[in-house]
C-alpha cells in the first residue's frame, strides 16, 4: 500500500513541488482554450466539465448543504489542480510512450482490485480518491492507469517517481509538448512539469477579492 500511496501522491507532489520557472504563454492564439499541449486543446468547457464532476460527486458524498461548502471550502483551487491534472496526464503519457511504456486494461483492474481489497470495496476506494486526491468516480480508472504508467516509467528508467531521471523524462515530454496554458490558469514549469501560478500581483489581489466575496 505505502508503493501505491506514493505513487497516488505523484500529481500532488508536483504541485508543492513546482518552483517559479515559467514557460512563454501564448494562449491568446487560442481562444477559448485552458491549455494547449502537443497541439491540441484543453478546452475551458472541457476543464470545467471535470470541475463540475468532482463537485457533483461531493455533493452526492455529503448529508447537508453545509458539509458540502466545507468541502468546497477545502478544494479552493479545484479548478487549477484539475488543469494541472489533465496537462500532467498528458505529459506522462508521452514519456511513457517515448520509452516504450505502456499499461493495459488488465493492469489497471487488478490494481484496482488490490486497492479495494485494502479500503473495504469500490465505493470506499472512489470516495478515497475523491476526498484525497479531487478525483471523481468516472475518472477513477483513468487516474489508475496514470499511476501505473508513472510506476512503470520509473522502473523502466530504473529510478523511482520522486527522483531526477523520472522527472527529467517528464520534463523532455513536457519540452516536446510546448505546453502553453491560458495565463488566467498559470504557466507551465517545463523543468517540474507542473502548473505554476503567474507572477501577477493583480491577478492574485483580484483572485482573493472575488474568494472573500463568495465565502
Amino acid at each position: 500500500m505505502h508503493r501505491r500511496r506514493r505513487t497516488a501522491l505523484l500529481l500532488t507532489a508536483a504541485i508543492a513541488a513546482a518552483a517559479p520557472v515559467l514557460t512563454a504563454c501564448g494562449s491568446d492564439s487560442h481562444p477559448g482554450a485552458a491549455a494547449v499541449v502537443g497541439g491540441q486543446r484543453i478546452t475551458v468547457a472541457q476543464l470545467e466539465n471535470r470541475v463540475n464532476e468532482v463537485r457533483t460527486a461531493q455533493r452526492a458524498a455529503v448529508a447537508n448543504d453545509a458539509q458540502y461548502k466545507q468541502a468546497v471550502a477545502q478544494t479552493g483551487s479545484l479548478t487549477r489542480d484539475t488543469l494541472h491534472n489533465m496537462v500532467l496526464d498528458r505529459v506522462l503519457h508521452r514519456a511513457a510512450q517515448d520509452n516504450g511504456v505502456s499499461v493495459t486494461p488488465k493492469e489497471i483492474q487488478q490494481m484496482r482490485s488490490g486497492l479495494e481489497q485494502q479500503v473495504g470495496g469500490s465505493k470506499a476506494l472512489e470516495t478515497a480518491w475523491l476526498q484525497q486526491y479531487g478525483v471523481a468516480p468516472e475518472r477513477l480508472d483513468d487516474n489508475l492507469r496514470l499511476q501505473l504508467e508513472a510506476q512503470k516509467l520509473a522502473q523502466t528508467l530504473g529510478t523511482d517517481t520522486s527522483k531526477p531521471a523520472f522527472w527529467g523524462a517528464l520534463a523532455k515530454a513536457s519540452k516536446e509538448l510546448h505546453v502553453d496554458l491560458n495565463p488566467r490558469y498559470g504557466a507551465w514549469d517545463v523543468q517540474k512539469s507542473s502548473r505554476v501560478d503567474a507572477k501577477t500581483p493583480w491577478v492574485r489581489e483580484v483572485t482573493t477579492a472575488a474568494s472573500q466575496g463568495t465565502a
